[in-house]
């Protein structure tokens, strides 16, 4: 079995759009840890670098002959250079030129527009989600009221400590406000007041992190910690990683706010920490993920693909103390939260395909995964946005779906793209030759690029997903994919369309028959749209779903994940088909 390299270079999302870089002690073995089963292991091999050493850590890594690039990293939203000048779409491009799979973070700036990065075709880019395993703690105030919360809590005696808010405990000083104390934001607690108790914050300020916060927390003495979090944001949740805390829905926060204002001497109990399986609803989109649609272009989804990303179990290494409480050794294992996460996910499973089908190429690994992916909850429903909200997801926030495992080892057909195609690609959104040479450095001398290429070439890209722009009612567009099958069998596969009454689609041929000597067949897609009528609406946002399916049990369950119409109209905005 073929030897699969991980090489990992990290860096930390910011929900506040600031890029964070981390220590290698930290995020970054974690990651690696991750994309390694999950085992602390001396011989697992880390590069990390800073901002400006992106693109040279991807060239290292090319010269190593690593087969994976894991990339938890990226610009912030609305700052990401655009492609010839981004060392992180460049490197890619050059690591895609020598047969590396390329597997990036679609970015943690939550559920807005736009925000997704690393958006490159030839970039594998991913989301987070949700798992069906959850983490709780139940706290029990004054020896008999019990609070269910999210956890991650080492505690293994349930001994009774002071309850304090920590407004009750502010610094007192010039700069020190009622609002940062209650935020437990740095340089704001009162040390010998909150030592040896648990303290209740709020989520008030997004410009300080979970970590801000438990540093302060930690370094103060305190013994527990629990924060009060928009319903929303609660998915995110346990970030605590070993230090004893909790974070809590604003409900269930005003109860524990009341109980400390209405008792003479409150005090509580956090009880060792319990793992619940089959948890639903399951998956859900994390909040903080960010989404589409592509800022480059609305004829490329990104992200590609979703994966877990919240409250993930991974090794954590022995030297990093940084949120231990005082004199106690690091876990072996812990919790964390981010499209990092999913990244490393999406790295393992391409691993894993790589090293069953070594003949396979790069595109044909993307396409397996895609095409295998689920788009339903552990309860048979839509995926939706939030546990809490339950707002009706879209492609722009899980791409084609939810990775699985066992899925891609069997796609039966696959989508292939060349570097030709994101050569054309570069060409049809705006690029000319000299900046595409800042990108890919030479060029074929037979170039198939037509000058005054449209964006409606990208639609025509045979990527495993689909995204057609229509400007008016009853407008035309037609689409050309071609699949290739990879099993050894021959097949037939008919192709099944669900769609709304708002649009037509057609396929044509309607039936791929492959043998030995036909293991590549093209279809074409029309879509045409018919009416602005009968659309479910969300947030001013049309919606509605359709799907077409490649898949007969000889063909594995191969489907086209997604199409998706846009309209300019003046009342509405936006439908999609998938």
């Amino acid at each position: 079995m073929k030897k699969v390299s991980l090489v990992l270079w990290f860096c930390l999302f910011s929900i506040s759009s600031f890029l964070r870089e981390f220590k290698a002690e930290g995020h970054g073995v974690y990651i690696v840890y991750m994309g390694a089963k999950g085992s602390s292991d001396d011989h697992i091999h880390l590069m990390s670098s800073l901002t400006t050493r992106r693109k040279n850590a991807v060239d290292d890594a090319i010269a190593d002959r690593v087969d994976i690039i894991n990339l938890s990293i990226g610009q912030p939203a609305g700052a990401e250079d655009e492609f010839s000048r981004n060392p992180i779409a460049i490197g890619a491009f050059h690591a895609v030129q020598k047969g590396i799979f390329v597997v990036a973070s679609a970015g943690n700036d939550r559920p807005l527009e736009e925000t997704v990065v690393n958006v490159a075709p030839w970039i594998f880019t991913v989301a987070a989600t949700t798992i069906d395993r959850n983490i709780e703690t139940h706290i029990l105030l004054g020896g008999n009221k019990i609070i269910k919360v999210l956890s991650f809590s080492d505690l293994n005696k349930s001994l009774v400590y002071p309850l304090l808010d920590s407004l009750s405990v502010k610094l007192h000083g010039e700069f020190v406000y009622d609002g940062d104390a209650r935020d437990c934001e740095p340089d704001t607690l009162h040390e010998h007041k909150v030592e040896g108790k648990i303290i209740v914050c709020e989520h008030l300020d997004d410009d300080y992190s979970l970590n801000d916060r438990l540093g302060e927390v930690r370094k103060k003495g305190v013994i527990g910690f629990i924060l009060l979090l928009p319903d929303d944001e609660l998915i995110t949740a346990p970030k605590i990683r070993s230090f004893p805390g909790a974070v809590i829905i604003q409900e269930d926060g005003i109860k524990i706010l009341s109980y400390i204002n209405s008792t003479r001497n409150p005090v509580a109990t956090i009880l060792p920490t319990v793992t619940v399986d089959n948890f639903k609803l399951a998956p859900v989109v994390a909040f903080f993920s960010s989404r589409g649609t592509n800022y480059n272009t609305r004829s490329l989804l990104k992200p590609d693909i979703a994966a877990p990303g919240t409250a993930v179990l991974a090794a954590w290494p022995a030297n990093n103390t940084k949120l231990t409480r005082s004199g106690q050794e690091p876990p072996l294992f812990n919790s964390n939260s981010g499209t990092s996460m999913p990244c490393a996910h999406a790295s393992g499973i391409a691993a894993i395909l790589k090293s069953q089908n070594p003949t396979w190429s790069l595109s044909a690994i993307r396409s397996a995964i895609m095409t295998t992916a689920f788009q339903q909850s552990n309860l048979k429903s839509p995926i939706v946005n939030s546990v809490y909200g339950e707002s009706l997801a879209t492609p722009y926030a899980f791409g084609a779906g939810v990775a699985t495992m066992s899925g891609p080892l069997k796609p039966g057909l696959v989508y292939e793209t060349e570097i030709t195609d994101y050569l054309q690609f570069l060409c049809s959104t705006g690029y000319n030759t000299s900046t595409i040479k800042l990108i890919s450095k030479t060029l074929p001398n037979d170039s198939p690029y037509p000058p005054g290429s449209s964006d409606d070439s990208v639609s025509n890209m045979n990527y495993p997903s689909i995204a057609v722009s229509l400007s008016k009612v009853r407008e035309t567009k037609e689409v050309t994919r071609t699949l290739t099958r990879i099993s050894d069998e021959e097949s037939e596969c008919t192709a099944i369309i669900t769609a709304p009454d708002v649009l037509r689609v057609e396929v044509s041929p309607k039936k791929l028959k492959f043998t030995s000597d036909r293991k590549k067949l093209s279809y074409q897609m029309t879509f045409k749209a018919m009416s602005r009528e009968r659309i479910f609406w969300i947030n001013n946002m049309g919606q509605c779903r359709g799907r077409i399916n490649q898949g007969s049990r000889r063909c594995h369950g191969t489907h086209k994940p997604l199409a998706e119409l846009i309209y300019s109209m003046s009342i509405w905005k936006k439908l999609h088909i998938y």
